[in-house]
C-alpha cells in the first residue's frame, strides 16, 4: 500500500469531527475562520438590534442603561475582532494560497494555531455574559472607564482581545511569507490578483498595527491586575496615551478591514464585466499608498483632546491624502465595467451596491477630517452613521459579494440565487433606512453611545426609521441563513468554474482537492486562467512534470496550546494562581512536544494524483 493509500485509510477511521479540530490544512481553517466568524456576526447583529429596539421611541426602558452599555462594548468589539476580521481572514485562507499556485501556506501548523487563538478568545469574551456581566467600557475600552470603573467584563475584555490578537499576528506573519515564497513560477508581484495584493499589504498592517495593541492591552491589564497606574491621573499616570495607543492600532484596523474588502470587488466586478481591470498597476499602487498613509492619521479620532492646531493640521491633511488613492480606486472600478458585459448575479449585486455606499462614508470622513467641524460632528450619530457606511456599507457589503461568488468554489454546491436577491435587497434598503437619517440625528445633537433621549427633540423619527432599518437588516440575514442550509440540503454541484472566472482558483475542482494542484502552474502574465482560456487551452498549462507530493499531517497540538492560554485567562480574572500556572504549563508543554517531535507528514504518490485528477475531469464533466 502506498503512502497517500495509507493516509487515506487513516483519515477513513478518523472521525469527522477530529479531523476537524486535528487539520493544518488551509482550506479548512478557512471554512473553520468563516463559519466562527459568521457566528459572531449573528452575536454582534442581534446586540445591534437590542440597542435599536432601546432608542426606537424616547424614554424607553427595553433594557437598562447598564445592559445598554454592555450590548454597545460587545457589539463594536465583536464586529470588528470576531466577526468582520476573521470572516476576511477566512477567505485570505481559502483563496490567497489558491491564487498564487501555492500547495497550502508557509507555516500550516501556525496558520491551525492562529486560528484556535482566535476562536478561543471569542469564546473568553463572550462567557463574559455569563459570568458577572460583560464590559462597559466601549469597544475603544477608554481610561479611566476601563480602569477605575467596570466589573469583571472589562478583565474578559483585555485577555479575550489578548488571545484572539496573538492569533491574528500569527495569521498575518504567515500570509506575507507565504506570498513572498510560494508563488507558482512565472507568478511575479505584479502579475498577482489583487486579493492577494490586498492579503499582502493587510498582513504587513497586521505586523505594524497590532503589537501597539497588545502593548496597551498589557498595560492596562497591569493597571487592573497589579495597580501599576499607568492609566491613572493621580498616581502620574495618563489617559490620552492609552488614546494615542488605542488610536495608532485603531486606524490601520479599518484599513486591515477594508482592503482584502476592496481586493474581493477588484475580483468580482471585473468577472462579472467579463472585462480586465482597469488600471492594474494604480490599484497595486493606491493599495500600497493607502496602507502607509493608514499610520499616519490615528489623531483624526483625537481632534477634540486638546493635541494643538499643529498636530490637528497635520494629521487633517493627512486624512485628506488618504481620500486620493481610495478615490483611483472608486474609479478603476467604474471604468472595469465601462462597456463591459455585465452579468447582475448576487455577487455582483453587492459589489455595485459596494460603490456609492463606501464613496458616501468616504465623503462624510472627508468631513470628519476638518479639525474645526469635527468639534461639532464629535461623539454624535454623525460618527455611528459615518463609520458604518464605511465598514458595514464597505466590509460587509464586500464579505457577502465574495461569499457568493467563492461559495462554489470552498464547498462544491452553489447558493440560491433567488434567496440571494432577496436576501440583497432587504439587507439594501435596510441598512441605509437604518444609518443615512443617523447623520441628520447627529448634526441634530444626538450624542453617540446614549440608551436613551428625551421626547420633543425633533428625534422620534429619525430613530424610529433607524430601528425598522435594522429590523430589516435581521430579516435579510435569515434569507442568508436559510440560502445556505437550503444549499447544504439540495447540494446543486458547482463546476470548477461557475462564473468563466480569470484566477486561478477557478482552474481546479470545486471544492479544491487537499494538495491544491497536481503540478505547479506556469502563470504566463496577469489573469493567467483568462489567458489559458484565449490560447484555446482547458486547462492551465504545468510548469513542472507530475511527482509525487508532500503534504503536512494534522496536529492537535493548536486546539490544546489555546485552550491553555484560555484556562490561564480564567486564573488572571479570578486570581487564583495555581490556574495560571496550570494552564501556562499546558502551552509550555505543547511547545516543547512540537519542538521535539519529528513530524515528517506525508506524500501522495503520483499514481493517486493521476487517478484523482481523472475522478475530479470526469466528474466536472458530468457537471
Amino acid at each position: 500500500m502506498s503512502a497517500y493509500s495509507h493516509q487515506l485509510s487513516h483519515q477513513k477511521k478518523k472521525s469527522v469531527l477530529w479531523d476537524w479540530l486535528t487539520t493544518v490544512d488551509h482550506k479548512k481553517i478557512g471554512i473553520m475562520y468563516l463559519l466562527s466568524g459568521f457566528t459572531f456576526f449573528l452575536i454582534g447583529g442581534l446586540e445591534a438590534i437590542l440597542m435599536r429596539i432601546q432608542l426606537i421611541k424616547p424614554e424607553y426602558n427595553f433594557v437598562s442603561a447598564e445592559t445598554f452599555n454592555q450590548l454597545l462594548t460587545m457589539h463594536g468589539t465583536t464586529m470588528i475582532f470576531l466577526a468582520a476580521m476573521p470572516i476576511l481572514l477566512g477567505f485570505m485562507n481559502m483563496i490567497s494560497p489558491l491564487q498564487i499556485g501555492a500547495r497550502d501556506v508557509a507555516f500550516p501548523f501556525l496558520n491551525s494555531l492562529g486560528f484556535w487563538l482566535f476562536a478561543f478568545g471569542g469564546i473568553l469574551l463572550n462567557l463574559s455574559w455569563f459570568l458577572g456581566g460583560a464590559p462597559d467600557a466601549g469597544w475603544t475600552a477608554y481610561a479611566p472607564l476601563s480602569t477605575a470603573y467596570g466589573g469583571s467584563g472589562v478583565d474578559f475584555y483585555i485577555l479575550g482581545l489578548q488571545i484572539s490578537g496573538f492569533g491574528t499576528l500569527i495569521a498575518g506573519v504567515n500570509f506575507l511569507v507565504t506570498i513572498i515564497n510560494m508563488r507558482a513560477p512565472g507568478m511575479s508581484f505584479m502579475r498577482m490578483p489583487l486579493f492577494t495584493w490586498t492579503t499582502f499589504i493587510t498582513s504587513a498592517l497586521i505586523l505594524f498595527a497590532f503589537p501597539p495593541l497588545t502593548v496597551g492591552l498589557f498595560l492596562l491589564m497591569f493597571d487592573r491586575f497589579f495597580g501599576a497606574n499607568f492609566f491613572v491621573p493621580d498616581m502620574g499616570g495618563n489617559i490620552v496615551i492609552w488614546e494615542h495607543i488605542f488610536w495608532i492600532f485603531g486606524h490601520p484596523e479599518v484599513y486591515i478591514l477594508a482592503l482584502p474588502a476592496f481586493g474581493i470587488i477588484s475580483e468580482v466586478i471585473p468577472t462579472f464585466a467579463r472585462k480586465r481591470l482597469f488600471g492594474y498597476s494604480a490599484m497595486v499602487f493606491a493599495t500600497a499608498l493607502i496602507g502607509f498613509l493608514g499610520f499616519m492619521v490615528w489623531a483624526h479620532h483625537m481632534f477634540t483632546v486638546g493635541l494643538g492646531p499643529v498636530a490637528n493640521a497635520i494629521f487633517a491633511v493627512a486624512t485628506m491624502a488618504i481620500a486620493v488613492p481610495t478615490g483611483v480606486k472608486i474609479f478603476n472600478w467604474l471604468l472595469t465595467m465601462w462597456g463591459g458585459q455585465i452579468r447582475f448575479t448576487t455577487a455582483n449585486l453587492w459589489a455595485l451596491a459596494f460603490i456609492p455606499t463606501f464613496l458616501m462614508g468616504g465623503v462624510t470622513g472627508v468631513m470628519l477630517s476638518v479639525a474645526p467641524a469635527d468639534y461639532q460632528y464629535h461623539d454624535s450619530y454623525f460618527v455611528v452613521a459615518h463609520f458604518h457606511y464605511v465598514i458595514m456599507g464597505g466590509v460587509v457589503f464586500s464579505i457577502f459579494s465574495g461569499l457568493f461568488y467563492w461559495w462554489p468554489k470552498m464547498f462544491g454546491v452553489m447558493l440560491s440565487e433567488k434567496l440571494g436577491k432577496w436576501q440583497f435587497w432587504l439587507f439594501f434598503i435596510g441598512f441605509h433606512l437604518t444609518f443615512f437619517p443617523q447623520h441628520f440625528l447627529g448634526l441634530m445633537g444626538m450624542p453617540r453611545r446614549v440608551f436613551t433621549y428625551l421626547s420633543g427633540q425633533e428625534l422620534e423619527m429619525g430613530n424610529f426609521v433607524s430601528t425598522i432599518g435594522a429590523l430589516l437588516m435581521g430579516g435579510a440575514t435569515i434569507f442568508l441563513v436559510w440560502n445556505i442550509i437550503q444549499s447544504a440540503v439540495k447540494r446543486v454541484a458547482a463546476p470548477a468554474d461557475p462564473w468563466d472566472g480569470r484566477t486561478l482558483e477557478w482552474a481546479i475542482s470545486s471544492p479544491p482537492p487537499e494538495y491544491n494542484f497536481a503540478q505547479s502552474p506556469l502563470v504566463k502574465g496577469l489573469d493567467t486562467l483568462w489567458i489559458e482560456k484565449m490560447q484555446g487551452n482547458t486547462k492551465v498549462t504545468p510548469a513542472e512534470p507530475l511527482d509525487d507530493i508532500h503534504m503536512p499531517n494534522g496536529s492537535i497540538l493548536p486546539i490544546i496550546m489555546s485552550f491553555g492560554l484560555f484556562l490561564a485567562s480564567f486564573g488572571f480574572i479570578y486570581e487564583n494562581l495555581v490556574v495560571v500556572i496550570g494552564g501556562m504549563a499546558i502551552t509550555f508543554a505543547c511547545m516543547f512536544l512540537r519542538s521535539v517531535i519529528d513530524d515528517h507528514g506525508f506524500h501522495i504518490h503520483k499514481e493517486e494524483l493521476v487517478a484523482a485528477e481523472k475522478a475530479a475531469a470526469k466528474k466536472g464533466g458530468k457537471k
